[in-house]
């Protein structure tokens, strides 16, 4: 099920690349941060569009290493320079599926992303985000939080060594976008 949102700000490639698909399902790759605060509690944004509480973040550009897509997000979003200190893990699938208000639709890659703050205030940019608040487990239950960043905060866990990331589906019953479009069986 895709999550609706309005029409965000959009970089000079996706309107190329728009105009050449049209309002078509384009794969996007993203970033995300995950900022806590001495408490532990994790940082979440309130998306001014949907009401929907998320991990800050955004699609990355052409040319763009993803750390420095999302120290960019930070900043364009909230106001403060961070450092990027490990990749949490990676994320893609119909969960992250979004279908904008003027009904583009596009199904992110997120890379999330430890963050520290170096510099800077926290404060919302009014144009993507309402607001902002460091959450518990707890709190985090009673707000309304989108289902792909219920299951990252599910999963991720920033004490841990190594990035995590949904393991692969079977590979038995996948139906391919294109008719006629097969990849060859990989053997394990």
């Amino acid at each position: 099920m895709a999550m609706k949102g309005s029409r965000m700000p959009i970089s000079p490639y996706l309107r190329w690349l728009r105009n050449h698909v049209g309002r078509d399902l384009v794969l996007m790759p993203g970033v995300t941060g995950i900022v806590t605060d001495q408490e532990g509690r994790i940082l979440l944004v309130e998306d001014i569009s949907t009401g929907w509480w998320a991990l800050p973040g955004g699609a990355i550009d052409p040319d763009e290493r993803p750390a420095d897509a999302i120290v960019r997000e930070m900043r364009e979003e909230l106001g403060v320079e961070v450092e990027p200190t490990a990749v949490l893990g990676v994320f893609g699938g119909p969960e992250l599926t979004v279908e904008y208000g003027n009904g583009d639709r596009v199904q992110y890659v997120t890379t999330v992303f430890a963050c520290q703050v170096i510099s800077g205030e926290l404060t919302a940019d009014g144009e993507e985000l309402a607001q902002f608040r460091f959450t518990t487990p707890d709190e985090q239950a009673e707000m309304l939080v989108a289902p792909w960043v219920q299951h990252a905060l599910t999963m991720i866990d920033t004490s841990a060594p190594g990035a995590w990331f949904d393991p692969p589906a079977s590979s038995a019953g996948v139906i391919f976008p294109e008719p006629g479009l097969s990849y060859p069986a990989q053997e394990r």
